[in-house]
């Protein structure tokens, strides 16, 4: 199998993650302008704050306002800097909490209030003041595979990596600041792959022509084990109109292409050979270069280059299928073989002008399906978010998931 010169690295992207299976809205959150005084003459039940507490100091940047109000009462929450300017907010995962949109200042104070209105038209507040920690000496940064702007296919996840593991016990908190957005509406959820990424998928592929804006409010959140959230980030992007997928059959040697529901292309391929087979599975391509140096002794369990099947190669038309190293490439040194026998190191070989096409008609999130090799991908090689059930994906959510 070849595997390139290229360390898996996560491109930094402002980018965003969404909580929830389906399309996340604000909610009825209000807020009062700064300095205004709302009535506190009212015999109803005044609301009360419950975190964080009045004269409390310590408390994270990443810090939501929880509360509680009389039944049927209708709550605005204001969030006020010490310079007296007001601090953007909505609604959080929680009916009854308030989230900043962006995290506070370290070491600085803030006062937040809560109005209620009740049915009977009158309001009183609620009002407590505190400081925010230090910055902490351990951060952990969110980051995104996708970028912002970007078209992808209809199989693609939104994939967030976090630099650090994270307990179990962490994994809800930091959940319930991620937020997605589609256009269409469509349902989807969160799943951890394992202690540092997350991926949000649809629970059926990608619409086409949606389009999805993440939203990552992890700064200063506590993350367990004394680390907290380092950033928030957002990602805007869409899916294309044009829906391709590729299917590679290892019993009939050959690569069909489907767009829109119709088969465009059929080329002949040559996967793994039986010392080195390729993985079957519901791919998805994670990466595509016009070219780069495949080197047989920097892969998992790599072979040295100048040791029987090692190699070090440029490679032209290189799509990743797992991080393993399984990609679509082009391979002129086994075009006799290809449509008739497996001889590759684990990749589907095919012509350097059937992978030139290939490269430019699809794109990251294009899915491929491999089959009838004698190997099954293993989960999480490469994003392997439609090789699982739904009922399966949805059991790495560390929070409840309805429809």
């Amino acid at each position: 199998m070849l595997t390139p010169r290229l360390h898996r690295t996560l491109a930094v992207f402002v980018l965003t993650g969404a909580l929830a299976l389906t399309a996340c809205s604000t909610g009825g959150t209000h807020w009062t302008k700064a300095g205004s005084s709302p009535s506190t003459t009212s015999s109803s039940p005044a609301p009360k704050i419950t975190s964080p507490a009045s004269g409390a100091t310590d408390v994270p940047a990443g810090m939501d306002v929880a509360y509680t109000v009389p039944a049927g009462a209708k709550a605005d929450v204001t969030l006020t800097a010490a310079d007296g300017s007001t601090v953007a907010g909505s609604t959080g995962y929680d009916a009854s909490t308030w989230v900043p949109a962006k995290a506070l200042a370290y070491g600085s104070q803030y006062t937040a209030k809560v109005t209620s209105t009740g049915t009977d038209g009158k309001a009183t507040t609620s009002t407590v003041s505190f400081t925010t920690m230090a910055k902490p000496a351990h951060l952990i940064t969110v980051q995104s595979y996708l970028g912002d702007h970007m078209t992808y296919g209809n199989a693609v996840p939104i994939v967030l990596s976090l630099s650090h593991s994270v307990p179990d016990d962490s994994r809800a908190t930091i959940q319930k600041r991620l937020s997605v957005t589609t256009t269409p509406t469509q349902v989807g959820a969160w799943s951890w792959i394992n202690d540092h990424e997350i991926h949000w998928r649809p629970k059926a592929q990608w619409q086409a022509g949606s389009t999805f804006d993440v939203a990552v409010n992890t700064g200063g959140v506590p993350m367990g084990n004394g680390y907290y959230g380092k950033n928030d980030l957002t990602v805007s992007a869409s899916i294309t109109k044009n829906l391709m997928s590729i299917v590679v059959d290892d019993k009939t040697h050959m690569l069909t292409v489907t767009v829109n529901g119709k088969v465009v292309k059929k080329m002949p391929a040559s996967n793994g050979k039986p010392s080195t087979p390729s993985s079957s599975g519901k791919l998805v391509i994670m990466t595509r270069k016009p070219s780069e140096i495949f080197d047989s002794s920097l892969g998992t369990g790599g072979t040295p280059v100048n040791s029987p099947g090692g190699y070090k190669e440029l490679v032209l038309f290189t799509m990743r299928l797992t991080w393993d190293g399984q990609f679509i490439h082009a391979a002129p040194w086994s075009v006799k073989s290809q449509g008739h026998t497996d001889v590759s190191h684990g990749c589907t070989n095919v012509s350097t002008a059937n992978a030139k096409w290939i490269y430019e008609n699809s794109l990251v999130g294009t899915p491929v399906t491999v089959e009838g090799t004698p190997r099954p991908v293993a989960n999480g090689d490469g994003w392997t978010d439609w090789n699982v059930s739904w009922a399966s994906y949805i059991k790495g959510s560390a929070l409840p998931v309805t429809e």
